[in-house]
């Protein structure tokens, strides 16, 4: 890519039928190979050693940059998604993969922002602050002396992304025709909803607009700002905020961690109980934390907004469980779309909300869950409802659930990494105090609009 091209003319950008077809082969060798694999030993009725075949996978992957390092990150943390051995060892991939050098930081700049980009900062480090699977973050100065973070994104992504969710969709369909006790159909749909939608900056930027409206009676949580002149659909100029990383404080003190995960749980709910909105990336490098315990939310490219129908049936599921009223139970669940329940999946299905709303209809003041790793944290669940629904399955989870399901387990996993002690039930009755689904639906509405998003295929 040639340094002098004006912005927005980098043909790498597109979604190149070469671009995908290296990304095939790139892949395919790890992934596809590994998944076929299994597929005929199975199919053959060969033992397979699971353990060893994930730590083959995760050693596939662990080298490689973009897309399929975020799917795998998203798979280690959506319960039931795959068998734990897979989770475990796709957990340790890293998010910080090493960055990109300066010769590639010019090119990409160069693109976004014409030669002359140099000009239009006072300073700009050549270093990453931060490198992650989509796009890696550099601090600089604007001309007028405001320290921003510049988020950009790597070349040729949008090549990535479908080739890699080619492969995601082959790995599910082998996945079903092995254990089909869940359809992954529409977990599939959902992650590539997500994924693409991550892509673009200018959208990310809206969301961010949308967050600070949400939050801005909230002072413990602080949201950046947006540096429209310096952005562009694959780079993101934003105010840089300064915090410690949210695990420097887990040797704090127990008052100083609970302020902490306070400002979390309110960062996380309000948006959803008042908006339904919520932040989807449950990654801990997406927080720090400010000197005063508010915490900053750093990243807003998964972003998921749910119709007000799922919201009040995830407050019709908690009002149901606590007053022990089956039938309002069940009605929340088919409020959602699940289809054709009858007592024993209901019961199925009560495993994993008693363990989501646990907490929550607990009142006094405890752990999110005692003795329990954040690894750990939600797996046994998950597997009792595997086991339970290869007797009274299958089931199709609607696709809001993959990543609610996602952001609350890596919630929990915040807290149990500060171990926290509060009363979740106080927080979450202040959330839900007085909710009404029509007011949620016209302040949704009016929000959405205001920034220029819409529900869209959230729908």
């Amino acid at each position: 890519m040639d340094d002098d091209l004006p912005p927005g003319a980098a043909p790498s950008e597109e979604n190149r039928l070469s671009g995908r077809a290296k990304r095939y082969a790139k892949v395919g060798g790890g992934v596809g190979g590994i998944a076929a694999r299994m597929a005929g030993a199975r199919l053959l009725g060969r033992d397979i050693d699971d353990a060893a075949m994930a730590a083959e996978l995760r050693n596939a992957l662990g080298g490689m940059k973009g897309p399929i390092m975020k799917v795998a990150q998203m798979l280690a943390t959506i319960p039931d998604a795959i068998p734990e051995d897979y989770a475990v060892e796709l957990a340790q991939l890293q998010a910080n993969a090493p960055p990109m050098g300066w010769p590639f930081v010019k090119r990409r700049m160069a693109s976004e922002l014409g030669r002359d980009w140099q000009k239009r900062f006072s300073s700009f480090e050549r270093d990453a602050a931060a490198a992650a699977s989509l796009g890696q973050v550099h601090r600089a100065t604007t001309l007028d002396g405001q320290s921003i973070a510049c988020k950009l994104q790597y070349p040729d992504m949008q090549s990535a992304v479908e080739a890699d969710l080619t492969q995601l969709d082959m790995v599910f369909a082998i996945q079903r025709r092995i254990d089909g006790v869940i359809d992954t159909r529409q977990m599939a749909r959902e992650i590539g909803a997500r994924l693409r939608e991550e892509l673009d900056y200018t959208l990310e930027a809206r969301h961010i607009a949308l967050y600070q409206q949400m939050l801005a009676d909230d002072a413990t949580v602080r949201v950046p700002d947006v540096v429209g002149e310096l952005s562009t659909k694959r780079l993101l100029a934003m105010t840089w905020l300064d915090g410690a990383p949210l695990l420097a404080s887990r040797d704090a003190p127990l008052e100083t961690r609970n302020a902490i995960a306070t400002a979390m749980f309110r960062a996380w709910w309000h948006p959803f109980s008042h908006y339904g909105v919520i932040h989807g990336d449950p990654h801990l490098g997406n927080y720090t934390v400010r000197d005063d315990d508010g915490i900053n939310l750093l990243d807003y490219g998964c972003i998921r907004k749910f119709p007000p129908s799922f919201v009040t049936g995830v407050v019709e599921l908690y009002q149901g469980l606590k007053t022990n009223d089956r039938d309002r139970v069940r009605a929340a669940y088919e409020s959602w779309g699940f289809k054709k329940l009858n007592d024993e999946l209901v019961d199925v299905l009560n495993i994993w909300a008693g363990f989501i709303y646990g907490p929550l209809l607990d009142d006094r003041v405890r752990t999110i869950a005692d003795g329990i790793s954040p690894g750990k944290y939600g797996r046994e669940e998950a597997a009792r409802v595997h086991a339970a629904l290869k007797k009274h399955g299958p089931v199709t989870p609607p696709r809001e659930f993959v990543f609610m399901d996602r952001a609350a387990i890596g919630l929990g996993g915040v807290f149990l990494h500060l171990a926290a002690e509060l009363n979740f039930h106080d927080l979450f009755n202040a959330e839900i105090d007085a909710f009404d689904h029509d007011v949620l639906a016209a302040r949704q509405h009016a929000a959405l609009e205001a920034n220029g998003l819409s529900l869209g295929q959230d729908a």
